[in-house]
């Protein structure tokens, strides 16, 4: 049986990377560069991607529409000078054939001219920058994912709704960051009692929360992915605000690989997120219990967009007729997003992100002792992003 470790060519950084050939692909196969982050504190959200991605690959028999799928690995250490140097070698040298893994939104935005220059396809299976769904959309560009805004603008929604006056928001200082409290704003009409953005990979919060504290919010709105999320949080709820202030976030705070590290300091939270665990449909229950049955670990909603990216680079393939070649065909493959999606309904908008759901979910803990979330109600259908009116496609 073909193991899912035998789908990738491990590296860690660029001049460790091991690649198959510094030659044209071979006949019969397609090359996949996986960049993600996979040191640090965002690494729990770099290997769920990768082992996703793989798990997708694996159920595919180890090819991507047909074709010997051969995937090269490397660890970008949340670094953009790392992330430029692996993907012009794996553009340059190994002549892959896709690129995908990219967590954070300033690698995407770094690396994105690599791969234009290149015609390479880049399928994102996490960031989403509002600059590549606007007025930098880009035909090699593709979202598996969001729209960067699209968890937040959910979150803003139903907070508005629900009639808090004075909400609290805090998120790293990067692109991601800010168009996630934008896109909180966009559709929170109430007064923003303080808007904070702290260091990337920040883990320490004591005296943001004691000014936070001190601004006696209704509400508080935290944007916090990874090693970040599950210090803050703990921190929170160190700080006695668990219970007293309600905390709000997107999916990408709360998410699955870093709720265990949370424990019960994030149970009852409310988050918002395009993908759920319990999503009922046949896709999501076999990709839910494949991931645990592989990996041992429950499954979040960056495996979900992993392994949807796999599964819409297969379809791409088989619908250009296997011809790598021809980007145009790649390109009209991709477009018609022609599988079947963990999430449920999936389409392109014009700039190449998705217009999806968005649900609202609950943290909880079920009857295994696992930390997971639960699917409260839909907040939006079939959400299109605020920025592709932009986009000149």
């Amino acid at each position: 049986m073909l193991s899912i470790k035998g789908l990738l060519v491990a590296g860690v950084a660029a001049a460790a990377l091991v690649t198959a050939a510094q030659a044209s692909a071979a006949e019969g196969e397609v090359r996949i560069g996986m960049i993600t982050t996979l040191s640090g504190p965002g690494s729990s959200l770099g290997n769920d991607v990768r082992d996703a991605f793989a798990l997708a690959v694996k159920e595919l028999g180890g090819k991507l529409g047909g074709l010997k799928a051969v995937v090269l690995e490397g660890d970008d250490q949340q670094k953009p000078e790392v992330a430029k140097e692996l993907a012009t070698r794996m553009v340059e040298k190994d002549k892959i054939d896709f690129a995908t893994g990219i967590i954070w939104s300033n690698l995407a935005l770094a690396l994105m001219p690599t791969f234009e220059r290149g015609q390479v396809y880049f399928v994102s299976a996490n960031a989403g920058p509002s600059q590549l769904a606007g007025k930098q959309c880009n035909p090699y560009f593709f979202s598996a994912s969001y729209q960067n805004d699209g968890q937040h603008e959910a979150m803003g929604h139903y907070v508005q709704a629900k009639g808090y006056k004075r909400v609290y928001l805090m998120a790293p200082n990067y692109p991601a960051g800010k168009d996630g409290l934008n896109g909180f704003k966009r559709f929170y009409a109430g007064e923003v009692a303080g808007e904070v953005y702290t260091q990337v990979g920040q883990l320490d919060y004591a005296a943001e929360i004691a000014t936070l504290k001190a601004a006696k919010p209704d509400a508080v709105f935290v944007f916090y992915p990874g090693g970040m999320g599950v210090n803050f949080v703990k921190q929170w709820h160190q700080a006695g605000l668990k219970g007293q202030v309600p905390l709000f976030g997107p999916g990408f705070t709360f998410s699955e690989d870093t709720l265990a590290a949370m424990g019960d300091a994030a149970l009852g939270t409310l988050n918002a997120a395009q993908w759920s665990p319990d999503i009922d449909n046949a896709e999501n229950r076999t990709f839910v219990a494949g991931f645990t049955a592989a990996y041992g670990r429950l499954p979040s909603v960056y495996a979900s967009q992993a392994y949807d990216a796999a599964k819409l680079i297969d379809a791409a393939i088989r619908k250009s007729g296997g011809k790598l070649a021809d980007k145009d065909a790649l390109r009209k493959g991709l477009k018609a997003a022609e599988f079947k999606s963990v999430r449920g309904a999936f389409k392109f908008g014009a700039n190449q992100f998705p217009i999806q759901n968005y649900y609202l979910r609950e943290v909880i803990k079920d009857d295994k002792g696992r930390y997971l979330n639960k699917l409260k109600s839909v907040v939006f259908t079939e959400h299109k992003d605020a920025y592709s009116v932009e986009c000149g496609m």
